[in-house]
């Protein structure tokens, strides 16, 4: 880009000298070369589907190892009353 003098979206810009004048004579990449990307959209209502779905097979896999600790005499670590 820089060689052919060509502009290239969100890479590279070959100014005007009246652009760089109206920008105050800063040189300065963003005020020439927009890389802006959006972020992807998150759906908060799937998320929190997920984590619900998520901590619910936590609860069965703790209710699965509390056997074992209380066989070994460990104390279980985490709370299993909600199954």
């Amino acid at each position: 880009a820089y060689q052919r003098r060509e502009d290239i979206d969100k890479y590279a810009h070959v100014a005007t000298m009246q652009e760089i004048e109206d920008n105050g004579f800063n040189l300065n990449i963003p005020r020439y070369v927009d890389t802006f990307e959006p972020e992807e959209e998150i759906d908060l209502n799937e998320v929190a589907a997920e984590i619900r779905k998520l901590q619910s097979k936590i609860k069965d896999i703790d209710a699965e190892l509390k056997p074992y600790f209380d066989e070994l005499g460990l104390d279980f670590p985490f709370d299993v009353e909600g199954k």
